[in-house]
Protein backbone atom coordinates (compact mmCIF):
# COMPACT_ATOMS: atom_id res chain seq x y z
CA UNK A 1 0.00 0.00 0.00
CA UNK A 2 1.53 3.30 -1.10
CA UNK A 3 1.88 6.16 1.40
CA UNK A 4 0.46 9.40 0.04
CA UNK A 5 1.55 12.75 1.45
CA UNK A 6 -0.96 15.46 0.42
CA UNK A 7 1.73 18.15 0.62
CA UNK A 8 3.70 16.35 -2.08
CA UNK A 9 0.86 16.66 -4.58
CA UNK A 10 0.90 19.53 -7.10
CA UNK A 11 -1.13 22.47 -5.78
CA UNK A 12 -3.28 22.61 -8.92
CA UNK A 13 -4.05 18.88 -8.89
CA UNK A 14 -7.81 18.30 -8.67
CA UNK A 15 -8.86 16.58 -5.47
CA UNK A 16 -12.04 14.54 -5.43
CA UNK A 17 -14.41 15.66 -2.70
CA UNK A 18 -13.38 19.34 -2.61
CA UNK A 19 -17.06 20.22 -3.00
CA UNK A 20 -17.55 18.93 0.55
CA UNK A 21 -15.36 21.68 1.97
CA UNK A 22 -17.05 24.66 3.61
CA UNK A 23 -15.05 27.84 4.07
CA UNK A 24 -16.67 30.02 6.79
CA UNK A 25 -16.14 33.44 5.23
CA UNK A 26 -17.99 35.38 7.93
CA UNK A 27 -17.47 35.07 11.65
CA UNK A 28 -20.20 32.81 13.09
CA UNK A 29 -21.82 34.30 16.17
CA UNK A 30 -20.51 32.47 19.22
CA UNK A 31 -20.23 33.58 22.87
CA UNK A 32 -17.56 31.63 24.81
CA UNK A 33 -18.69 30.21 28.14
CA UNK A 34 -15.27 29.30 29.51
CA UNK A 35 -11.86 28.59 28.01
CA UNK A 36 -13.10 26.30 25.27
CA UNK A 37 -11.59 28.50 22.53
CA UNK A 38 -8.11 28.41 24.10
CA UNK A 39 -8.34 24.67 24.73
CA UNK A 40 -9.39 23.94 21.15
CA UNK A 41 -6.59 26.10 19.74
CA UNK A 42 -4.02 24.33 21.94
CA UNK A 43 -5.30 20.94 20.77
CA UNK A 44 -5.26 22.07 17.14
CA UNK A 45 -1.67 23.31 17.29
CA UNK A 46 -0.56 20.02 18.87
CA UNK A 47 -2.54 17.95 16.33
CA UNK A 48 -4.78 16.45 18.99
CA UNK A 49 -8.29 15.25 18.07
CA UNK A 50 -11.12 16.88 20.01
CA UNK A 51 -14.36 15.50 21.41
CA UNK A 52 -17.24 17.82 22.29
CA UNK A 53 -19.62 16.46 24.93
CA UNK A 54 -22.88 18.14 25.74
CA UNK A 55 -26.66 18.18 25.37
CA UNK A 56 -28.43 18.69 22.07
CA UNK A 57 -28.76 22.32 21.00
CA UNK A 58 -26.16 23.80 23.38
CA UNK A 59 -23.89 25.23 20.64
CA UNK A 60 -21.41 22.46 19.80
CA UNK A 61 -21.84 22.73 16.04
CA UNK A 62 -21.76 26.53 16.11
CA UNK A 63 -18.55 26.34 18.13
CA UNK A 64 -16.88 24.13 15.51
CA UNK A 65 -17.87 26.53 12.73
CA UNK A 66 -16.55 29.43 14.80
CA UNK A 67 -13.22 27.68 15.33
CA UNK A 68 -12.93 26.86 11.62
CA UNK A 69 -13.38 30.55 10.88
CA UNK A 70 -10.95 31.57 13.65
CA UNK A 71 -8.27 29.13 12.47
CA UNK A 72 -8.97 29.91 8.80
CA UNK A 73 -9.48 26.27 7.92
CA UNK A 74 -12.11 24.66 5.68
CA UNK A 75 -14.73 22.56 7.42
CA UNK A 76 -16.27 19.20 6.50
CA UNK A 77 -19.33 18.20 8.52
CA UNK A 78 -20.78 14.68 8.67
CA UNK A 79 -24.09 13.97 10.42
CA UNK A 80 -23.59 10.45 11.75
CA UNK A 81 -26.41 7.89 11.66
CA UNK A 82 -27.05 4.15 11.88
CA UNK A 83 -26.56 3.53 8.17
CA UNK A 84 -23.27 5.43 7.90
CA UNK A 85 -20.69 2.99 6.55
CA UNK A 86 -16.91 3.16 6.49
CA UNK A 87 -17.08 3.67 2.72
CA UNK A 88 -19.37 6.67 3.26
CA UNK A 89 -16.55 8.27 5.24
CA UNK A 90 -13.51 7.17 3.25
CA UNK A 91 -14.77 6.92 -0.33
CA UNK A 92 -15.59 4.43 -3.08
CA UNK A 93 -15.09 3.67 -6.77
CA UNK A 94 -17.73 5.12 -9.09
CA UNK A 95 -18.42 4.59 -12.78
CA UNK A 96 -18.64 7.82 -14.75
CA UNK A 97 -18.63 8.13 -18.51
CA UNK A 98 -17.50 4.56 -18.92
CA UNK A 99 -14.55 5.05 -16.54
CA UNK A 100 -14.07 3.82 -13.00
CA UNK A 101 -12.80 6.60 -10.74
CA UNK A 102 -12.13 6.90 -7.04
CA UNK A 103 -14.35 9.37 -5.17
CA UNK A 104 -13.05 10.59 -1.83
CA UNK A 105 -15.48 10.51 1.07
CA UNK A 106 -15.73 13.45 3.49
CA UNK A 107 -13.13 12.13 5.93
CA UNK A 108 -10.61 11.49 3.16
CA UNK A 109 -11.29 14.85 1.53
CA UNK A 110 -10.69 16.62 4.85
CA UNK A 111 -7.49 14.69 5.53
CA UNK A 112 -6.12 15.58 2.08
CA UNK A 113 -7.04 19.25 2.22
CA UNK A 114 -6.04 19.99 5.82
CA UNK A 115 -9.62 20.70 6.82
CA UNK A 116 -11.42 20.30 10.12
CA UNK A 117 -13.58 17.18 9.87
CA UNK A 118 -16.55 17.30 12.24
CA UNK A 119 -18.39 14.05 12.93
CA UNK A 120 -21.61 15.21 14.57
CA UNK A 121 -23.17 12.75 17.07
CA UNK A 122 -20.51 10.15 16.36
CA UNK A 123 -22.17 7.70 18.74
CA UNK A 124 -24.97 7.28 16.18
CA UNK A 125 -22.56 5.62 13.73
CA UNK A 126 -21.92 1.87 13.76
CA UNK A 127 -18.92 0.72 15.78
CA UNK A 128 -17.25 -0.80 12.71
CA UNK A 129 -17.51 2.62 11.08
CA UNK A 130 -16.11 4.51 14.09
CA UNK A 131 -13.03 2.25 14.09
CA UNK A 132 -12.01 3.80 10.74
CA UNK A 133 -11.05 7.05 12.47
CA UNK A 134 -8.68 5.42 14.98
CA UNK A 135 -5.48 5.63 12.85
CA UNK A 136 -6.11 9.35 12.41
CA UNK A 137 -6.33 9.95 16.15
CA UNK A 138 -2.85 8.84 17.19
CA UNK A 139 0.63 10.01 16.27
CA UNK A 140 0.49 8.16 12.93
CA UNK A 141 -2.27 10.42 11.54
CA UNK A 142 -2.87 8.06 8.64
CA UNK A 143 -5.97 6.86 6.84
CA UNK A 144 -5.74 3.42 5.18
CA UNK A 145 -7.74 3.33 1.95
CA UNK A 146 -7.67 -0.40 1.36
CA UNK A 147 -9.89 -0.41 -1.72
CA UNK A 148 -7.57 1.79 -3.75
CA UNK A 149 -4.33 0.60 -2.15
CA UNK A 150 -3.47 3.97 -0.63
CA UNK A 151 -2.17 4.88 2.81
CA UNK A 152 -3.01 8.55 3.18
CA UNK A 153 -0.88 10.67 5.47
CA UNK A 154 -3.12 13.41 6.83
CA UNK A 155 -2.26 16.99 5.98
CA UNK A 156 -0.51 18.78 8.89
CA UNK A 157 -3.47 21.13 9.27
CA UNK A 158 -6.05 18.34 9.43
CA UNK A 159 -8.14 18.28 12.60
CA UNK A 160 -10.65 15.61 13.65
CA UNK A 161 -13.54 16.73 15.86
CA UNK A 162 -16.40 14.56 17.08
CA UNK A 163 -19.41 15.32 19.24
CA UNK A 164 -21.94 13.36 21.21
CA UNK A 165 -24.64 13.78 23.81
CA UNK A 166 -23.62 11.72 26.88
CA UNK A 167 -27.09 11.96 28.46
CA UNK A 168 -28.79 10.49 25.40
CA UNK A 169 -25.91 8.08 24.85
CA UNK A 170 -26.33 6.54 28.30
CA UNK A 171 -29.88 5.54 27.41
CA UNK A 172 -29.44 4.32 23.86
CA UNK A 173 -25.84 3.72 22.77
CA UNK A 174 -22.35 3.71 24.14
CA UNK A 175 -19.09 5.16 22.85
CA UNK A 176 -16.34 2.68 23.60
CA UNK A 177 -13.51 3.71 25.96
CA UNK A 178 -11.00 2.76 23.25
CA UNK A 179 -12.50 5.56 21.15
CA UNK A 180 -13.15 8.14 23.89
CA UNK A 181 -9.60 7.97 25.22
CA UNK A 182 -8.14 9.05 21.89
CA UNK A 183 -9.58 12.56 22.22
CA UNK A 184 -9.12 15.74 24.19
CA UNK A 185 -12.57 16.38 25.65
CA UNK A 186 -14.38 19.70 25.92
CA UNK A 187 -17.58 19.57 27.96
CA UNK A 188 -20.43 21.85 26.93
CA UNK A 189 -23.64 22.78 28.71
CA UNK A 190 -26.35 25.38 28.30
CA UNK A 191 -25.02 28.91 28.80
CA UNK A 192 -25.52 30.91 32.01
CA UNK A 193 -28.70 32.98 32.02
CA UNK A 194 -27.12 36.27 30.91
CA UNK A 195 -25.31 34.68 27.97
CA UNK A 196 -28.36 32.66 26.92
CA UNK A 197 -30.45 35.85 26.96
CA UNK A 198 -27.82 37.59 24.82
CA UNK A 199 -27.81 34.70 22.34
CA UNK A 200 -31.61 34.74 21.96
CA UNK A 201 -31.66 38.52 21.51
CA UNK A 202 -28.95 38.33 18.85
CA UNK A 203 -30.20 35.26 16.97
CA UNK A 204 -33.95 35.89 17.14
CA UNK A 205 -34.03 39.68 17.17
CA UNK A 206 -36.06 39.57 20.38
CA UNK A 207 -36.11 42.28 23.03
CA UNK A 208 -34.32 41.38 26.32
CA UNK A 209 -37.38 41.14 28.65
CA UNK A 210 -39.03 38.50 26.47
CA UNK A 211 -35.74 36.65 26.05
CA UNK A 212 -35.34 36.59 29.85
CA UNK A 213 -38.81 35.03 30.14
CA UNK A 214 -37.88 32.30 27.64
CA UNK A 215 -34.72 31.47 29.56
CA UNK A 216 -36.63 31.26 32.83
CA UNK A 217 -39.08 28.93 31.14
CA UNK A 218 -36.22 26.77 29.90
CA UNK A 219 -34.72 26.56 33.37
CA UNK A 220 -38.01 25.15 34.66
CA UNK A 221 -38.49 22.77 31.74
CA UNK A 222 -34.97 21.42 32.21
CA UNK A 223 -35.98 20.19 35.66
CA UNK A 224 -38.48 17.86 34.01
CA UNK A 225 -35.66 15.50 33.03
CA UNK A 226 -36.32 13.74 36.35
CA UNK A 227 -39.91 13.14 35.21
CA UNK A 228 -38.92 11.27 32.06
CA UNK A 229 -38.11 14.04 29.57
CA UNK A 230 -35.27 12.62 27.47
CA UNK A 231 -34.24 15.93 25.91
CA UNK A 232 -34.80 19.29 27.57
CA UNK A 233 -35.35 22.83 26.29
CA UNK A 234 -32.14 23.71 24.47
CA UNK A 235 -30.80 27.11 23.55
CA UNK A 236 -31.62 26.24 19.94
CA UNK A 237 -35.30 25.71 20.80
CA UNK A 238 -35.38 29.01 22.68
CA UNK A 239 -34.01 30.77 19.61
CA UNK A 240 -36.73 29.11 17.50
CA UNK A 241 -39.39 30.28 19.94
CA UNK A 242 -37.87 33.76 19.94
CA UNK A 243 -37.98 33.89 16.14
CA UNK A 244 -41.68 33.01 16.19
CA UNK A 245 -42.37 35.65 18.83
CA UNK A 246 -40.42 38.26 16.90
CA UNK A 247 -42.52 37.37 13.84
CA UNK A 248 -45.68 38.27 15.77
CA UNK A 249 -46.95 34.88 16.91
CA UNK A 250 -48.80 34.57 20.20
CA UNK A 251 -46.72 33.53 23.19
CA UNK A 252 -48.47 30.26 23.95
CA UNK A 253 -48.62 29.25 20.30
CA UNK A 254 -44.93 29.99 19.77
CA UNK A 255 -43.85 28.03 22.86
CA UNK A 256 -46.04 25.05 21.99
CA UNK A 257 -44.71 24.93 18.42
CA UNK A 258 -41.03 25.53 19.21
CA UNK A 259 -40.59 24.01 22.69
CA UNK A 260 -43.36 21.69 23.91
CA UNK A 261 -44.02 20.04 20.54
CA UNK A 262 -40.41 19.12 19.69
CA UNK A 263 -39.62 17.88 23.21
CA UNK A 264 -42.27 15.21 23.71
CA UNK A 265 -45.23 13.39 22.22
CA UNK A 266 -46.27 12.15 25.64
CA UNK A 267 -49.57 13.90 26.55
CA UNK A 268 -48.65 14.24 30.23
CA UNK A 269 -45.22 15.70 29.58
CA UNK A 270 -46.63 17.99 26.90
CA UNK A 271 -49.26 19.23 29.35
CA UNK A 272 -46.62 19.73 32.05
CA UNK A 273 -44.52 21.85 29.72
CA UNK A 274 -47.50 23.94 28.69
CA UNK A 275 -48.38 24.43 32.35
CA UNK A 276 -44.89 25.80 32.92
CA UNK A 277 -45.41 28.07 29.92
CA UNK A 278 -48.57 29.47 31.48
CA UNK A 279 -46.89 29.90 34.90
CA UNK A 280 -43.70 31.49 33.61
CA UNK A 281 -44.85 33.65 30.73
CA UNK A 282 -48.27 34.86 31.91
Amino acid sequence: MALTDPQALPQDMPRHGDGLLEWPLREPFYLPIGREVDLFEAAYHHRLPVMLKGPTGCGKTRFVRFMAWRLQRPLVTVACHDDLSANDLTGRFLVRGGETIWQDGPLTAAARAGAICYLDEVVEARQDTVVVIHPLTDDRRILPLDKCGELLLAHPDFQLVVSYNPGYQNLMKELKPSTRQRFVTLTFDFPPRDLEVAIICREAGLEPPRAVSLVRLAERVRRLRDRGLVEVASTRLLVHAGCLLAAGMELREACEAAIAGPLSDDPELHAAIMELVAMTLS
